[in-house]
């Protein structure tokens, strides 16, 4: 079939923020573009996902910040909290977001269809609501990925996932949340700050793995300290509903947890299922995820992937960026690999993590010796509102080259500081860089720029005094 003959030039299965970019791009060059989603444009982040997640974060904020005005000299009377409001809200910001994201994809060119495609062959597609098949030159696969249902537990039907949380019709009294990443942490945070009694049940020996062992220490300790039951190294291991419509949920260690709601944040699965892949050639791995070279190219020559249903960093701005690639590699003639090194990334957690780059455990794996900068304190805010709260800022750098290869903060706006920090530790910049920086003071942040002395350091794996 020659490229003359295909009814598209590009044609993207998945709405989401990778493919809707991929899709806008390509029209705008004048390029024949459809692309199809079967649920909402917007994808996961902005419909049940970091959008609405950040929306319920600021929410259940207002609780620390009530008590805190006290110090600073306001009286706050009489409140409540309506968990309908806040839903019925957030609901309407998430129609204005998906409006923009079709007028955005309107406005470029592309043909939006409203339905579910799956691949019939190398350059087929069928249209699931009218059984039509079209053909396109090349096609995007950005399906992205939904929260593992975790079939294989007893009672799994009873549960909810990070989907149905957004959508709650009751705020529960009481919520067990089965997972330790940052899904799991941000949902135990908000529930505990809406007033919710809340437990977090994780395998590992620590929440968060994958961060830095202080952020992960310091937060296990202060969600501990506001309420949070933390269990870790336990396993769910059946739910089970009782008569007053409530759950059990039994643990590997003995313990039954009455709950009004159990949650499942273990992790995510990439959205395959029945797409046709195999009908196409497209390989994917042993969890399902469809495989991809270093330019998003799958195993059929004219197929391509991006975003989370590949599972490499399941980030918005990532999905975005090899968007991004795949039109300049694709369409614009200029080859062009996605970066994964140094992405800097947050945990919307009370309080917050913001980090970029090596932890102070990978660092001092891979360099013969390395710098650790560490400081504590309990920022200015917690002074007059006499909350018990300290926040960590810490940097690791490479002894030999005084390189920063790992900047991680636990605090208030640490979210904030990441992207920023991101820029720093991404271009290179040495820990003299750091220090010849005058200091914004009062501020937080000023701790990453006075930090002159190390902590201590680590020398082939050896932990020495400064």
């Amino acid at each position: 079939m020659s490229g003359t003959t295909y009814d598209f030039d590009l044609f993207v299965i998945g709405g989401g923020s990778g493919g809707v970019r991929a899709a806008r791009r390509t029209a705008a060059l004048g390029k024949r573009v459809a692309i199809a989603e079967e649920f909402r444009y917007g994808g996961t982040c902005v419909i049940r996902g970091c959008v609405p997640k950040k929306l319920l974060v600021y929410a259940s904020q207002f609780s620390e910040s009530f008590v805190d005005a006290k110090g600073y000299g306001w009286t706050v009377g009489e409140r409540s909290f309506s968990w309908s409001e806040l839903i019925a809200n957030k609901d309407r910001e998430i129609d204005r977001l998906e409006r923009i994201y079709r007028e955005n994809l309107e406005k470029s060119g592309a043909q939006i269809l409203k339905t579910r495609a799956v691949l019939e062959g190398p350059h087929e597609i069928r249209l699931i609501e009218t059984g039509k098949v079209v053909t396109a030159d090349k096609i995007l696969i950005a399906t992205g990925s939904r929260a593992n249902p975790h079939p294989d537990l007893p009672g799994a039907e009873h549960c909810i996932t990070s989907n149905e949380a957004f959508h709650l019709k009751r705020l529960p009294q009481s919520i067990v949340i089965l997972g330790g990443g940052y899904i799991a942490v941000e949902f135990a945070n908000i529930f505990l700050n809406l007033g919710v009694e809340t437990t977090l049940v994780y395998r590992g020996k620590e929440i968060l793995q994958g961060f830095d062992d202080d952020l992960r220490h310091e937060l296990h300790q202060a969600m501990a300290k506001k309420g949070v039951r933390i269990r870790c190294e336990d396993l769910l291991k059946e739910v089970v509903q009782k008569a007053d419509g409530r759950f059990e949920a039994h643990l590997a260690s003995g313990d039954v947890l009455d709950a009004d709601e159990v949650m499942l944040a273990i992790g995510r699965k990439a959205n395959t299922d029945d797409l046709g892949c195999e009908k196409a050639g497209v390989e994917l791995d042993a969890r399902g995820a469809v495989v991809v070279d270093d330019y998003s190219r799958t195993s059929a020559a004219n197929i391509y992937a991006i975003g989370d249903v590949v599972h490499k960093l399941q980030l918005t701005p990532v999905a975005i960026h090899e968007a991004m690639c795949f039109v300049d590699s694709v369409f614009l003639g200029k080859p062009t690999k996605p970066d994964y090194d140094l992405v800097p990334t947050a945990v919307f957690s009370h309080p917050e993590i913001g980090t970029v780059g090596a932890t102070e455990a990978e660092a001092a794996r891979e360099f013969d010796e390395i710098e650790v900068y560490r400081a504590k304190f309990r920022p200015m805010k917690n002074t007059l509102s006499g909350r018990d709260e300290t926040m960590l800022v810490k940097l690791v750098v490479d002894a030999a080259s005084r390189r920063v290869v790992g900047a991680h903060v636990l605090g208030p706006d640490a979210g904030e500081m990441a992207q920023l920090l991101g820029i720093a530790v991404k271009s290179g910049l040495s820990k003299d860089d750091f220090d010849r920086t005058m200091a914004v003071h009062p501020t937080a942040a000023e701790e990453l720029v006075t930090m002159y002395t190390p902590s201590y350091r680590i020398r082939k794996g050896e932990k020495l005094a400064a």
